[in-house]
């Protein structure tokens, strides 16, 4: 097979497999081991999609996961992947794949028109911009969405299947190149149990585009019998294609493994797609590497212009040969081993040095291989069209600031720049670890003496050592020094020798920002220091300008660093212009804070196995096979399947609610209340978790005494409620909503751990421990004393109190209180016994017309009683006086969380939003929830909102419909009529009333 840019031989790709795919609708053809992006520069494909906000043509950059550029949208249907950087795309037969973020092509865009209109949209134009008019925000956000992203989600559920896997070892090394193959082995060799991960799909690292030699052999050779070597070890795992994504405290890291991924939708069905790893490790050795830092001047983003690296991966791996005629631009030696070698492979080189003095090494071979080098010479603009056709060369002044002298035009297909390395430690600042500016290396370095840094060993370039023979020796010794802190015996292990002696990132002159015939950003060319997110150093000098010069103000005004690449190739020079304009060193500049995913993640790997009917568990009570077998019609409630209503034969959802309301009211109902958050409270200092917890005053209750509680958070907002038993002196049952159970569950422990950790309190979670039945109204005592001997006489057993008895020859705890405003009792058994008691009540109920009622009926019930649902009635921002409680809150408590903040200037102000109840006008209306309530309907929006309706329902047992509601001055407003706005323009209007509406008094429940 023969195409544009593919060298007859060379490459460790397999030229006996040939591939065929597809790019925007065109066939190809490349080999096995190619990726995307080599498959794609062999066939002289260069421009592969259009750049996020300029929409200019972009090409490849890279060769590895820090390309900004070629992203495209991989595979169609329920197996489409948006975004995925061409250069890690394993090449495979049939693969598909399209330019994203153009239309109606790559190559004829019409988004290309804000190219032209560039200084329309500089850095945060939209926070200037999408202000005014007022009448134009819903257009805007219209807009915003249509141009937001880049490719597109799939539509369609993802067939594919995923898993999670956890893991452990002594030494896990993060990097399968030349250190970490080193590291791997001389720590296996020790005797500690080794993980070893790489993201490539082969091991060795750069080595596979290496010509050095290891013990006077093929790179890859070395790598070759060090993985044998390794796979012999039962001490050792290898895990090829997978990338660690995030290193948390306590050496804790997450890694995916992309399993079948190079095979495309037709992979297994039965084989995971992705695989999630949870690792916790004794000692990590970092071995990641370093990233090439391009080099910004003027147009430095068209399709041709890559990092002189990726020119030689592509050279030496792929066997291709991106340009024929190639300008090389650099501030450092490492280049010259690319211009030797593509001068071998037949390729016109000129390498354009920076630096005024080159050493007499680089002449020497200049003048031996053929190629030529302009010192002291840059790249001051570029001529494009459909490919790079020349660049503009410029000589320049003694500081490097400005040019000197004319432009010469030059001729080039492709230009390979390098500006110096990055350490790739991502993953260590992740992990809290800080770096420090070496002014020698001009980079970046993990910072040796912060106190407190991650467990981690750092080798190879990762650690600034950026010679093969450097690597090999740093990573030996690392994998020895892990196996030591793991407790075992180092193994001598000889050091590999390397020759040639080839160039390496050193001689930097530190200059990144190259200059032009123009003020940089002041004219048609633009210098690009952020290439993901179309950032040039014009916008830095604009946020600069406006203040925004913090490094964290500055990642977030010009996005620098914040696409799906984290600007692993922009960030330092993004510093360097912000220290150039402030006057100042890097090092004081700063750095941005690293966070996980260090490649993009789908959510397929993050979701695992819990996923369709697993992805949110079906929790269900005891009592569902008699809801299941009685017709129950389940509404979800967090992750609870919770009956709504029992429907008869022909009724709707109101018929059903209706006649439970009145029979609850009349005669009695029973409600299944399991799913109620429930929560076992010990310890010496349980009462002080209590009174801390809750507002009012819990040290008094006495033993078998239950009593209703606020809790709010720190704010003075209220957070949950719920009713709290003292079981005996030291041992209390609480209560809490059922969707705030885990929540609470979770804030009590936090509380325990970080604020009070001396204090003796156990609390565990019994939500599923106890089966709950509810049952309510005039004729619920009688029912009851038909499965008990215990005196529930009003004297024996009186309003909030709990007694423990047997209930249908069942230990249960019987508590005395009321959601629904009647005589009520909340029977509590071990979960195994529900369904027999709930069954026993349901049989002895005959007599009493007992009805089972819902949710909905529930919802019905309290509201006619004025009983506030935290989260419904409450959003966050609501006190207890808002709601009309201030009896629930102790004056005479020493503290209690959120007490301060209640007494801040804002809680006591006119004009808080407090809760009401209202009346429409129409007794039958019911309002709907969230309606908002004005002073006055106006022909037209906008009209000054007092408040929302909270609830609303028919009440059965009053013929009139309630609603609750928050209102501006509430309290003060009983007795307005007031204006319900609806979303088809008409209104009702409504009298402000208290929110209790039956039984204000409260005496049927005491009775």
């Amino acid at each position: 097979m023969s195409t544009a840019l593919r060298l007859n031989e060379g490459g460790k790709i397999n030229r006996q497999q040939t591939l065929s795919f597809q790019f925007n609708g065109q066939q190809y053809r490349g080999y096995q081991g190619d990726t995307l992006a080599s498959a794609l520069l062999a066939n002289n494909v260069k421009l592969i999609s259009r750049s996020f906000k300029y929409h200019r043509p972009r090409g490849i950059l890279a060769a590895g996961s820090e390309e900004p550029n070629a992203l495209v949208q991989l595979e169609t249907g329920a197996h489409t992947l948006p975004n995925c950087p061409a250069t890690t795309v394993e090449l495979y037969d049939g693969l598909v794949a399209n330019s994203q973020n153009c239309w109606p092509s790559v190559e004829y865009d019409i988004g290309s028109i804000n190219n032209t209109l560039s200084r329309l949209f500089p850095a945060g134009f939209y926070y200037k911009t999408f202000m005014w008019p007022k009448a134009l925000w819903m257009k805007y956000e219209e807009v915003i969405r249509h141009s937001a992203g880049l490719g597109k989600s799939p539509m369609e559920a993802d067939p594919s299947a995923y898993d999670h896997q956890h893991v452990y070892c002594d030494v896990l090394v993060v990097g399968g190149g030349a250190a970490g193959l080193s590291a791997a082995l001389s720590a296996a060799q020790s005797g500690a149990e080794v993980l070893l991960l790489d993201e490539q799909a082969s091991w060795g690292g750069a080595l596979a585009s290496e010509t050095q030699l290891i013990n006077d052999q093929d790179p890859m050779l070395w790598v070759s019998k060090v993985r044998a070597d390794l796979g012999e070890l039962k001490n050792v795992r290898l895990l090829k294609r997978t990338t660690v994504t995030g290193y948390y405290h306590h050496n804790y890291l997450i890694a995916n493994q992309r399993i079948s991924n190079h095979a495309g939708p037709g992979a297994p069905a039965d084989v995971p797609r992705e695989r999630l790893w949870k690792i916790r490790a004794r000692k990590v050795v970092l071995t990641t590497g370093s990233i090439e830092r391009p080099l910004v001047f003027a147009d430095n983003d068209r399709p041709g212009i890559m990092l002189a690296n990726a020119v030689r991966t592509y050279l030496n791996r792929y066997g291709v040969l991106a340009g024929q005629n190639i300008v090389i631009t650099t501030n450092n030696d490492s280049v010259y081993t690319l211009a030797v070698e593509a001068a071998a492979a037949g390729a016109q080189v000129t390498v354009l040095d920076t630096r005024v003095e080159i050493p007499d090494k680089c002449l020497q071979l200049a003048a031996e291989k053929g190629f030529e080098i302009k010192v002291n010479r840059i790249i001051a603009g570029v001529r494009y069209k459909k490919g790079i056709r020349g660049v503009q060369l410029a000589k320049l002044n003694s500081d490097g600031t400005d040019i000197v002298g004319k432009l010469e035009e030059f001729p080039a297909d492709l230009v390979a720049v390098s500006g110096g390395w990055s350490p790739t430690l991502n993953l260590y600042s992740q992990a809290g670890g800080k770096l420090s500016y070496n002014d020698s290396q001009h980079c970046f370095l993990a910072n040796a003496d912060q106190p407190g840094k991650p467990d981690a060993l750092i080798a190879g370039s990762a650690n600034g050592a950026f010679s093969l023979d450097a690597c090999l020796r740093e990573g030996t010794a690392a994998g020895v020094e892990a196996a030591i802190a793991c407790g075992f015996e180092a193994a001598e292990l000889p050091a590999p020798s390397v020759s040639p002696e080839f160039f390496v990132c050193s001689k930097i002159r530190p200059l990144w920002i190259l200059p032009c015939d123009h003020p940089i950003g002041l004219g048609p060319k633009k210098h690009f220091h952020e290439l993901h997110n179309d950032s040039t150093v014009g916008d830095i000098a604009l946020a600069e300008r406006e203040g925004f010069i913090s490094v964290e103000h500055l990642k977030r005004y010009t996005t620098t660093g914040m696409g799906t690449d984290q600007g692993k190739t922009s960030n330092v020079n993004a510093l360097s212009v912000m220290a150039g304009l402030r006057d100042k060193p890097i090092n004081e500049i700063g750095t941005t804070t690293f966070r996980p995913p260090f490649t993009p993640l789908s959510f397929g790997a993050i979701v695992g196995q819990n996923r369709r009917e697993l992805f949110l568990q079906k929790r269900t009570t005891p009592m569902e096979p008699w809801h299941q077998e009685n017709g129950a019609v389940y509404e979800d409630v967090g992750d609870w399947k919770r009956p709504r209503y029992f429907p008869q034969q022909g009724e709707s959802m109101d018929d059903a609610v209706f006649r439970e309301c009145l029979a609850t009211r009349n005669s009695v109902g029973i409600l299944d209340a399991t799913t109620l958050g429930k929560i076992d409270i010990q310890g010496r200092d349980a009462v002080k978790l209590i009174n801390m917890v809750y507002t009012n005053a819990w040290s008094k209750l006495g033993i078998g005494k239950c009593r209703y509680g606020l809790m709010l958070n720190e704010h003075g907002m209220v957070i949950d409620d719920g009713v709290t038993t003292r079981i005996a002196e030291q041992h209390f049952h609480m209560t809490t909503t059922t969707g705030g159970a885990a929540r609470i569950m979770g804030w009590l422990e936090e509380l325990l751990q970080t604020e009070w950790p001396d204090w003796e309190v156990y609390c565990t979670s019994v939500t599923e421990q106890w089966a709950v039945m509810a049952i309510n109204g005039p004729k619920a005592r009688d029912l009851l004393n038909e499965l008990t001997d215990a005196d529930l006489s009003l004297e024996a057993f009186p309003f909030m109190s709990m007694i423990e008895a047997k209930v249908a020859g069942v230990k249960a705890r019987i508590f005395r209180i009321s959601f629904t405003g009647e005589l009520a009792f909340e029977i509590n058994v071990p979960a195994r016994h529900g369904l027999h008691v709930w069954q026993a009540l349901m049989s002895a109920g005959k007599t009493y017309e007992l009805t089972p009622y819902g949710t909905e009926a529930m919802h019905v019930l309290r509201a006619e009683k004025g009983f506030v649902i935290v989260g419904q009635d409450t959003d966050g921002s609501v006190t207890p006086f808002d709601l009309g409680m201030s009896w629930i809150v102790s004056k005479a408590k020493a503290d209690y969380i959120g007490k301060r903040s209640l007494t801040r200037s804002d809680t006591a102000r006119e004009g808080r939003k407090q809760l009401v109840g209202l009346l429409t006008e129409d007794p039958n209306f019911v309002l709907p929830e969230g309606a908002h309530i004005v002073s006055e309907i106006r022909p037209k929006p906008p009209m000054p909102m007092l408040g929302h309706v909270t609830s609303s329902y028919l009440s059965p047992i009053l013929g009139h419909s309630i609603a609750m509601a928050v209102i501006k001055d509430g309290f003060a407003r009983m007795g307005e009529t007031l204006d319900v706005a609806l979303m088809d323009g008409s209104s009702q209007k409504v009298t402000v009333t208290e929110p209790i509406f039956f039984d204000i008094k409260g005496e049927r429940s005491r009775g």
